[in-house]
């Protein structure tokens, strides 16, 4: 008997009729002779309703709020879905995070997981009944209910599969696994079969929205066997998977776009020891991840110092260097939201030479010019002008033979 976690995002249990279509799945991986934990999202459209509530009656909604608020999305789907595997015949029980003691940090959110308690899963898996867990939400200790972040309920899917030692966890959404490219991007996009940990975190931290982050690093810290299929058909998906040795023959496995960075430059910061500690230290705090940074040496002691943060964190992230241009004497800061970052990533980077050169020279040729580089040993990001980010990561995907060829 296999311990099988899956999890259904929104689009998945859009509405009634695919909560049922669900359901049927559920119920024929359980007549397989597996147990069964399904973890499913909100409804497709319910988080981002919640949110125009909120932002309707305050316009800085506090973070406690805003978690009791969205943690009702995930409430409702839980309860549809186990109301459908009852009335096919099948025992089923649903829990909320608290329920399962999915305890969290207080970061109201943005909440990491700390533990959670896998007895109460076990026991109703032990008679027989299907297990359905809400997704993206936690408790603290002081049982304060958290939220997770967007994607958070591939995070609970993952870390459910973890601490239940389940022998496989299969994410389904509305794509059929992970493709070279978003198949809505670059219509001639292949489906890979199978991709490294680290090639998929690399993808999903550039934008790539198959998978959410958190969930690729906790897949590839337990190693948890994670599938990513579609809800909608019965193909075979793509299988995350450690690397192999014939991984590094291909070049580049894929392309990310992300359009949702904005870039903030500071002019004229004072070129002495310290200063970038203050000024990223003070945005950390905040729980802002900064992505991009560039330091440009200029004259008399001075230099300028450009990064890109997510677009929803720009005003805190403005407000925050707003404080220190009053201590530093920063001449001024700029930011721009019109940008898009487009990366290419592959294990093969490591023993290929000239991959930056051929991408420079791609983007080159068709007259896009580069804002912004950042590389590592598999990856390499550029921010263009969000005009020319769609047609970048066309041709860094054509450039770089990454098309289905059928």
């Amino acid at each position: 008997m296999a311990v099988i976690v899956q999890k259904y995002g929104g689009t998945s249990v859009g509405d009634i009729e695919r909560i049922k279509n669900v359901a049927k799945r559920v119920i024929e991986t359980k007549n397989q002779g597996n147990q069964v934990v399904v973890v499913v999202s909100a409804m497709s459209g319910e988080t981002n309703r919640l949110i125009g509530m909120a932002n309707q009656v305050s316009q800085t909604p506090s973070g406690r709020e805003m978690d009791l608020l969205l943690s009702t999305g995930e409430q409702v789907t839980i309860s549809l879905l186990g109301l459908a595997i009852q009335e096919m015949g099948a025992q089923s029980c649903s829990f909320l995070g608290s329920q399962i003691k999915m305890l969290t940090d207080r970061v109201h959110t943005k909440a990491r997981i700390r533990s959670i308690d896998a007895t109460v899963i076990q026991k109703s898996l032990d008679i027989g009944q299907v297990v359905i867990i809400a997704g993206f939400q936690g408790v603290t200790d002081e049982g304060q209910i958290t939220t997770l972040g967007r994607g958070g309920s591939d995070t609970s899917a993952v870390a459910i599969a973890a601490a239940i030692k389940a022998d496989l966890c299969e994410i389904y959404t509305d794509v059929d696994g992970v493709y070279t490219a978003d198949p809505h991007v670059c219509d001639n996009a292949r489906k890979l079969s199978q991709i490294s940990h680290e090639e998929m975190l690399e993808l999903a931290s550039l934008g790539s929205k198959v998978l959410q982050i958190r969930s690729v690093e906790l897949a590839a810290n337990h190693n948890v066997n994670l599938v990513v299929r579609s809800s909608f058909n019965s193909n075979e998906g793509t299988l995350l998977s450690e690397e192999e040795p014939d991984m590094e023959k291909i070049v580049v496995s894929g392309v990310a776009l992300d359009l949702s960075e904005a870039k903030v430059a500071i002019r004229e910061v004072p070129d002495e020891p310290g200063i970038c500690m203050q000024v990223f230290g003070a945005i950390a705090k905040a729980n802002i991840n900064v992505d991009m940074i560039i330091q440009n040496t200029g004259a008399d002691g001075k230099a300028d110092l450009s990064f890109t943060v997510p677009m929803t964190d720009l005003p805190k992230s403005k407000e925050i260097i707003e404080a220190l241009k009053k201590k530093f004497d920063f001449t001024k800061t700029e930011t721009d939201t019109d940008i898009a970052k487009v990366s290419i990533v592959g294990v093969g980077m490591r023993s290929h030479a000239g991959v930056a050169a051929k991408a420079f020279s791609i983007l080159a040729e068709n007259n896009i010019n580069i804002d912004m580089i950042s590389t590592s040993e598999i990856k390499i990001s550029i921010i263009v002008a969000k005009s020319d980010g769609k047609k970048a990561m066309q041709l860094l995907h054509d450039g770089f033979e990454l098309y289905d060829e059928t």
